[in-house]
C-alpha cells in the first residue's frame, strides 16, 4: 500500500516546480507538463519514489544505523528539527560545517569540547576563571550548541543523508558522494538528480510539501525502530526458553509437561534437530563410558 496518494501531494503543493528558464534538463523524466511558464512535477512518479525511499530508510533504521537530515533553508529548519528530533535522528539546520563528513574526527573534537565545558561548570573550574573568561567560554558553548548540538549523539559517520534542497546543500552532497554515503533528497525542477541515490521529485520551497515528505520518512524510520525493538525483546526470551527446554529434557520429563512449562511453539524441524543433538551426546557418552567399564572389569579379574 502506498504511503501517500496523488490527492494528498496535490493539496500540499508538491507538484509546483520552478520557472521553465530555471529548469535542469536532467529532471525531464519527472516533469509532467508546463503551465504559465512553470514546470509541473509528475506526482505519480513522486509517489513511487517516496515509497522506494521510505522502504530503504526504514531498513537503515531497523539495522540500528543513523540517517543525517540536512535542511538549512528558512522554511525547512523548524519542520526538520521538530519531526526528526521525535525519532532521535541527527540533523543539521544551521550552516553546513565544511568537512563535516570528510573531516569527521575534527567535528567530533568540537562536540567533545561542549561536554568538557559542561564538566567545567559542574566541577567548580568556572569559579577559578575571571568574569571575562567565563563570558568567552559561555559564548563558545552557545555557538557550538547552535551549530553542532543536534549531532552530539552522532559518534560515527551516518549511513545515509536526507537533503531538502540539493542545490543549496551542494557541499554536503559532494562529501557524501566522496565517502560513498547514499543520499535521499527532495529534488525540484532546478536540481540535478544524477548524483542522488534516492531522489524524490517534489517542491522543496513550500513548507507544506517539506512537512509532508519529512513526516512520511520519519514515520518509516519510527516503524523500523519499533521493529528493531520488538526483535531485540524477542531474542533473549527465545534463548532463555531453549536453555530451559534442554535442561528439562535431560531430566527425562514427559514431552507434554515440557511444552506446558516452556510454553513455546516450535517447528518439527527444530524439534528433530534438538533431538539429534541429544542422541549424539548420549552416543558419545556411551562411547566414552564403555572403555572405562572394560578397564574396570580387567582390573577386577
Amino acid at each position: 500500500m502506498p504511503r501517500t496518494n496523488f490527492k494528498e501531494l496535490l493539496d500540499a503543493g508538491v507538484h509546483f516546480g520552478h520557472l521553465k528558464r530555471k529548469w535542469n534538463p536532467a529532471m525531464a523524466p519527472y516533469i509532467f507538463m508546463e503551465r504559465n511558464g512553470i514546470h509541473i512535477i509528475d506526482l505519480e512518479k513522486t509517489v513511487e519514489k517516496i515509497d522506494d525511499a521510505a522502504a530503504a530508510i526504514k531498513h537503515i533504521a531497523k539495522s540500528g544505523k543513523k540517517v543525517l537530515f540536512v535542511a538549512t533553508k528558512k522554511q525547512a529548519k523548524e519542520i526538520v528539527a521538530e519531526k526528526v528530533k521525535a525519532v532521535n535522528m541527527p540533523y543539521v539546520t544551521e550552516r553546513w560545517p565544511g568537512g563535516m563528513l570528510t573531516n569527521f574526527p575534527t567535528i567530533r573534537k568540537a562536540v567533545k569540547k561542549m561536554s568538557s565545558i559542561d564538566k567545567m561548570s559542574t566541577d567548580g573550574t568556572f569559579l577559578n576563571l575571571s568574569k571575562r573568561e567565563r563570558l568567552q567560554v559561555t559564548r563558545q558553548r552557545a555557538k557550538l550548541e547552535k551549530n553542532l548540538g543536534s549531532i552530539a549523539d552522532l559518534t560515527r559517520l551516518p549511513s545515509a543523508l536526507f537533503i531538502v534542497d540539493v542545490c543549496k546543500e551542494q557541499i554536503a552532497v559532494k562529501e557524501a558522494k566522496r565517502l560513498g554515503i547514499p543520499v535521499f533528497a527532495m529534488v525540484d525542477t532546478n536540481s540535478d538528480p544524477s548524483d542522488i541515490e534516492f531522489p524524490i521529485p517534489a517542491n522543496d520551497d513550500a513548507s507544506k510539501s517539506i512537512s509532508l515528505i519529512i513526516g512520511i520518512l520519519c514515520q518509516a524510520i519510527e516503524e523500523g525502530l519499533n521493529e528493531r525493538k520488538i526483535e531485540k525483546d524477542k531474542e533473549p526470551q527465545q534463548k532463555d526458553k531453549k536453555v530451559i527446554r534442554k535442561e528439562l529434557e535431560t531430566k527425562d520429563m514427559p514431552a507434554s509437561l515440557i511444552e506446558a512449562i516452556v510454553e513455546e511453539d516450535e517447528e518439527e524441524i527444530e524439534d528433530d534437530e534438538e533431538t539429534d543433538v541429544i542422541i549424539e551426546d548420549e552416543d558419545k557418552d556411551k562411547e566414552i563410558a564403555e572403555p572405562i567399564d572394560e578397564t574396570g572389569e580387567e582390573e577386577e579379574e
